[in-house]
């Protein structure tokens, strides 16, 4: 499950801040900061959910996609549940202001992004073909 790649990237950095903390952004502003990115990631998730539930497919990866979700957020990003999982976890590193979560989160990305949308987009493309592969000639996989 991708949620849980950005958690063990985020749980290894917690850990790594309590050893050794570096700071990344004033203290005065980390907390801010990390609420609002925290929070801008709630409508995409939001929106994200919304858009599979109107084309009646499940967002859920471990079951089968019926339908490509075009419209909505999708229209921006191929991947808005993992954009909001990405502000999520920035905003936690802002809010810990942790430098080592951030720099966690590049490895994190690099595995979600070859190893779990990859997998992903060849799933996609071998069940819905030429539409797929238009969709994504489109629309950029993050933002």
């Amino acid at each position: 499950m991708p949620p849980i790649v950005y958690l063990v990237g985020l749980l290894l950095g917690l850990l790594i801040h309590y050893f050794c903390p570096i700071g990344l952004v004033p203290d005065s502003a980390s907390v801010w900061f990390g609420v609002l990115l925290t929070l801008a990631s709630i409508p995409i998730a939001l929106f994200a959910v919304l858009a599979f539930k109107r084309a009646g497919t499940p967002a859920d990866v471990r079951k089968p996609t019926t339908t490509v979700v075009t419209d909505g957020i999708y229209r921006w990003t191929r991947n808005p549940m993992y954009v909001s999982l990405v502000l999520v976890y920035f905003g936690i590193a802002c809010w810990v202001n942790s430098l080592w979560i951030l720099l966690l989160m590049l490895p994190v990305l690099v595995v979600v992004d070859r190893g779990i949308i990859k997998r992903e987009e060849r799933y996609l493309e071998e069940k819905f073909g030429d539409q797929y592969l238009r969709y994504k000639s489109q629309v950029r996989r993050w933002i």
